[in-house]
């Protein structure tokens, strides 16, 4: 094989080598179980639902998605299409604080009476307030029906249902979030911001980015180098 060949091949392979690091996922989900506590009209009850968090991002902001997996909570009366809308916060913890607020349509159609309430998907918009991993955790879960309103906790501590690397005002962008209560961050510009160094990841993503920019100066001493050979 010429020496052209074989520079050309360990070209490629670095090139595919910093790709793969680049696109680390910036995000990790789980589906927790929630142990809700409810106080309804009627009396306490209670219920396990496993909750999965999963967030989006669209510009500048996240979109996020709180699923309940089996039903929460019930009515004694049967609740017609229309008749029960839920809501939720999420808690953050991590490089961010507070709560963000998701809420989801009214029932489409009716739920039999004493059977469990399933809650439909809950949405809203998170925005970053700076850079680094934020976790998402199940929060306190509200329900209004006929007029009523149950309101349900999580009493077992339950893990963050999604850890996500985020870039907050002036950054280049991260992966998801939720519906927000709290964060205000602005849409980037001026100078690139650093890389956040929140793990291990990070570092990985960052040796990705310098590899990709030494093969790129190497490719630029192999065309220059091939010229010179043919003009020679």
């Amino acid at each position: 094989m010429s020496y052209q060949k074989r520079t050309a091949l360990a070209l490629a392979t670095a090139v595919a080598g910093s790709v793969v690091l680049i696109t680390a996922p910036a995000a990790q989900a789980s589906v927790v179980d929630v142990n809700y506590n409810c106080q309804t009209p009627i009396g306490a009850k209670s219920a396990v639902s496993p909750i999965d968090i999963k967030a989006v991002k669209s510009g500048s902001s996240y979109h996020v998605t709180m699923t309940f997996q089996k039903g929460v909570s019930s009515s004694p009366v049967a609740l017609g299409a229309g008749a029960m809308s839920p809501s939720a916060v999420i808690n953050l913890g991590g490089a961010d604080k507070g709560v963000l607020a998701v809420k989801g349509p009214a029932n489409t159609a009716e739920i039999p009476a004493n059977t469990p309430i399933k809650i439909s998907d809950l949405s809203g918009t998170y925005v970053p307030k700076g850079d680094g991993k934020v976790t998402f955790t199940a929060g306190v879960l509200t329900i209004k029906a006929l007029g009523t309103t149950t309101t349900c906790t999580a009493g077992n501590n339950p893990g963050p249902s999604l850890e996500l690397n985020v870039t907050g005002a002036g950054g280049s962008g991260g992966a998801s979030g939720s519906g927000s209560t709290g964060g205000s961050g602005g849409t980037g510009g001026g100078e690139p911001a650093a890389l956040p160094k929140t793990g291990p990841l990070d570092s990985v993503v960052a040796l990705g980015t310098l590899g990709g920019t030494v093969v790129l100066v190497g490719a630029a001493g192999v065309l220059w180098l091939t010229r010179r050979h043919q003009r020679a």
